[in-house]
């Protein structure tokens, strides 16, 4: 089970990620919520908090690092398969719209590393990215171990393989994105 928090009544979905280790309630108790309200507050975003795993994976450096990158990859799975949906659900249902809204997704410090790679991996998902602070390899996390998930979450080496003709350059190209 995995909790979150909506800020707002209406508006484009806001994804949240929490700085490292960090949890939904970070979005209010480190006083965001206070410098996003007059967006909250007009109707002009919905800000989804939740919360991280990276005690069991980025953060336990300790730990096996192939049941980590394995258990983070669920952590992606739950957000581009249960938490978008209910992003995108509840922003329709709000706004009277239909179809698929695109998301902004954001972080500070790891949670900006989360945010990229998501924008990065999933540009039909999420059409725009603010990402603060954050170290983009998971070098970070994992050191010199790699194989094809820790690869495929690392934006540093993907991003530098990908060919210039890939699809999704078109699509990084047409969203927004501050890093």
């Amino acid at each position: 089970d995995m909790e979150c928090k909506v800020y707002g009544h209406a508006g484009r979905p806001v994804l949240f990620i929490p700085c490292q280790d960090g949890h939904f309630y970070d979005f209010e108790n480190f006083k965001m919520a206070d410098v996003w309200s007059p967006w909250i507050e007009s109707g002009q975003v919905m800000v989804f908090s939740i919360d991280t795993i990276d005690s069991e994976t980025w953060s336990d450096t300790w730990g096996n690092a192939e049941w980590r990158i394995n258990r983070y990859e669920q952590w992606i799975n739950y957000i581009t398969q249960e938490m978008v949906p209910f992003m995108r659900n509840m922003a329709n249902e709000r706004n009277g719209w239909t179809g698929y809204p695109g998301i902004l997704v954001f972080g500070a410090s790891l949670g900006a590393t989360h945010a990229a790679n998501l924008y990065f991996r999933y540009p039909d998902l999420f059409d725009r990215l603010l990402a603060l602070s954050g170290i983009y390899t998971a070098e970070y996390g994992f050191g010199t171990f790699m194989n094809n998930k820790v690869y495929e979450n690392s934006p540093v080496h993907y991003l530098a393989n990908m060919p210039g003709d890939h699809p999704y350059i078109a699509r990084y190209n047409q969203n927004k994105a501050v890093i």
